[in-house]
This record gives C-alpha cells, structure tokens and sequence, in this order.
C-alpha cells in the first residue's frame, strides 16, 4: 500500500477585472483544472478567528507528491482533493536533490 493514492484537480484561476480596473482572481467556470495523482493530504492543524459578525474554524492541511512527481502547483492555486476545496498557503516547496526534483510539499487551508 502507498502513502500517495489521493488524486485530486488544481484549480488554477483565471484573472478577471472588477468594475473599478482591478485585476483578481477568478475560481469559477473560467479556471483551469489540472488533474493530479500521487498525492498525500493530511491534517496539520487549524486554528479560530474571530471576525466582527462571526467566529470562523481554519483547518490546515499539508500537501505531499509522492517521490519522483512535481506537479506544477502555484502559491495562487486551489486544490480539490476527497471533495474538499483547499486554497495553498504561501509558496509550495521543491524539495531538490543533486540529481533530480524528488517531491514538492504545499500548505493548505480550508475556512469553514
């Protein structure tokens, strides 16, 4: 049994622009969808907010590919693995090694 049978879709946003000029990001139709294999997703904690009119729960998640595999997953993308809609934390990390890429490793949150 392999640690990397989760498969999932990155969800890389099309850039729109709002009434007033300004550029952003667009997760709907519009977005292109990657699907990705070999992936490891599991929890790595969470934490609340509270925000004027309401307290929220962040889930945290940690994205691993398995050996070998580097998708091309960005700091602007999300992930929808097991169902679930994830939006990647800061910069996914390439882990090198002399020879070749071996994994990348992504922060991800789901606010609920």
């Amino acid at each position: 049994m392999s640690l990397y049978e989760q498969s999932g879709v990155i969800i890389r946003p099309a850039t729109t622009t709002d009434r007033y000029g300004n550029k952003k990001r667009d997760y709907g139709d519009a977005a292109e969808r990657i699907p990705v294999e070999q992936l490891n997703v599991q929890p790595s904690g969470g934490s609340t907010e509270d925000t004027d009119d309401k307290q929220v729960t962040v889930t945290g998640w940690l994205l691993i590919s398995a050996p070998g595999t580097t998708p091309d997953l960005r700091e602007t993308d999300r992930i929808e693995v097991d169902g679930q809609v994830l939006e990647v934390t800061g910069k996914p990390v390439r882990w090198p090694s002399p020879y070749e890429m071996l994994h990348i490793e992504a922060q991800l949150k789901e606010v609920a």
